[in-house]
């Protein structure tokens, strides 16, 4: 009796999900995946029997039906993942109210939990943990096989705890332990606005907010009034944000109805297309664009966007690939399903997702570390006149290749002919 009750439960979730992601236009293809599909189901009807009947233990049915869920969910992608009830409404609350973090965006890459980006001036950033390291550890125990959801809720907690997270990191010998202090994270998206080398604009986004968009033009209006003949826009290291804020950024340097992204999925509703909406002034000098393992989602839009519709340069190295919507859908006992519903797409048609924007020119960024040893004494000659942590901020700049090839490039364009690369 109880086999027929779980398997009533499987052929009512099988049949929401298929009324969702089916395409009503195709009703004979959709009668043979229907007829697929109840295969499948009664032979996970009679798994579900004998794991009842032999296992050595009496099993609860809605461990078992959430625990087939789970793996149905994990099957699909990363960012993919069934939520039982008491996880979802931890979920709901969570993004509406205050809780301690350490400020880094994270995904599943390879099986392995993976950092994007540390966010600048958080937790995880000043204890030294980088993009692109794998959390193997967290509060010593194993992340293998966990989920998305599950490794927030264990790096989460009330602000001033610590957490104890441990890294393999590409390059080194052995695991990186580090005990992070969570905070309230709360980040300015534009980091620096700044004139390099007398007239090169310099903007650095750390994050794509709300209010991300009206930054920008402060920062534009402060170096235009300085008569910049290029700008440099930094998003390393820059894990994304929301898609109308990279949209209204992208908006700022293209032509009107000019393509900016699309998402496609399945359904209708899930095809949209973004294109510039020019309002204000068109900002038409040169551009370049710094992108690293760390640029993602938003940030791969807007270098997507420039690079495709022949605006600028993107400079640096490949991106992280993380181009993807996720649709939350309720089920009736609480819990409800994470799934993927469509792909970003750049104005091309490239897929950003897991391919990421390859650059026009690329250029590794040689450690920092590695630089200042060979330029040590510059350092602490610099202390007569300097502090030290403006010493080791222009140190650093005169060893950042990335930046140095791209202030080099723009050279070259306004001598040239000082627009963009469209012609």
């Amino acid at each position: 009796m109880k086999a027929k009750k779980i398997l009533l439960w499987i052929v009512v979730l099988a049949l929401l999900f298929t009324l969702r992601t089916a395409n009503c236009a195709q009703k004979a293809e959709k009668r043979q995946d229907m007829s697929a599909m109840y295969e499948q189901i009664q032979l996970f009807s009679d798994a579900i029997t004998i794991i009842q009947k032999n296992y050595v233990d009496t099993i609860e049915p809605k461990k078992l039906i959430y625990g087939a869920l789970g793996g149905m969910l994990r099957a699909l992608d990363p960012y993919s993942q069934f939520m039982d009830p008491d996880m979802y409404n931890e979920i709901k609350v969570e993004t509406t109210g205050k809780f301690g973090g350490l400020g880094i965006e994270i995904s599943i890459r390879d099986n392995l939990l993976t950092v994007i980006a540390p966010i600048d001036g958080t937790p995880a950033y000043k204890a030294g943990i980088k993009a692109l390291d794998r959390i193997v550890k967290i509060n010593n125990e194993s992340t293998r096989d966990i989920t998305l959801l599950e490794a927030v809720k264990k790096l989460r907690g009330e602000p001033g705890t610590t957490v104890d997270v441990t890294v393999l990191r590409e390059g080194e010998k052995k695991l990186l332990d580090f005990t992070i202090k969570r905070d309230i994270i709360k980040v300015d998206s534009l980091k620096k606005a700044e004139v390099l080398e007398g007239d090169i604009g310099y903007i650095r986004l750390i994050e794509f907010q709300q209010d991300t968009s009206k930054e920008l033009d402060k920062a534009l209006a402060s170096l235009e009034v300085k008569n910049i003949k290029g700008l440099i826009l930094d998003l390393r290291d820059n894990p994304g944000g929301l898609l109308d804020s990279a949209v209204d950024v992208s908006d700022k340097f293209l032509h009107n109805n000019e393509i900016i992204v699309t998402t496609k999925g399945r359904q209708e509703d899930q095809v949209l297309e973004f294109r510039a909406r020019k309002k204000g002034a068109l900002h038409d000098y040169p551009i370049a664009i710094l992108v690293n393992g760390g640029s993602a989602s938003a940030s791969e839009i807007v270098a997507g966007a420039i690079q495709d519709n022949k605006r600028g340069l993107v400079i640096g190295i490949k991106t992280f690939g993380k181009g993807s919507v996720q649709t939350v859908v309720p089920l009736p006992d609480g819990s409800a399903l994470r799934i993927t519903t469509a792909k970003y797409l750049t104005p091309s048609g490239r897929s950003i997702m897991n391919d990421g924007i390859e650059p026009d020119v690329v250029v590794e960024q040689k450690e920092y570390k590695e630089s200042a040893k060979e330029n040590a004494e510059d350092i602490f000659e610099s202390l007569e006149e300097k502090d030290l942590e403006k010493a080791l901020e222009e140190n650093k700049k005169a060893y950042d290749h990335q930046l140095s090839t791209g202030i080099n490039i723009l050279r070259g364009i306004i001598a040239y002919n000082g627009k963009g690369i469209r012609d």
